[in-house]
């Protein structure tokens, strides 16, 4: 039972780090990232760093798996905002 919530707490961390893409596409779409908070996203930014460290550390797949895609996502989102700025 554990490995089957492992399994989907992952797989919709993934769902969740990709979630971002949206902002990302509204952002390039409009031309413009003035009502994105960029503290808000680098405040994101560190716990996925954080909880990735942790899963690493912790030699968790359910954990590093969803937060490596976090942090991609989350670094992406924070210079498509800086560059729409």
């Amino acid at each position: 039972m554990v490995n089957f919530f492992a399994a989907a707490a992952a797989s919709w961390g993934v769902a969740m780090a990709l979630a971002p893409l949206l902002q990302i596409h509204k952002i390039r779409r409009s031309g413009s990232s003035a009502n994105v908070s960029l503290g808000y996203q680098q405040v994101l930014f560190v716990g996925f760093l954080l909880w990735l460290s942790y899963g690493i550390a912790a030699d968790n797949l359910a954990l590093i798996i969803p937060n490596t895609v976090s942090l991609l996502v989350c670094g992406t989102n924070i210079a498509i905002t800086l560059r729409y700025r």
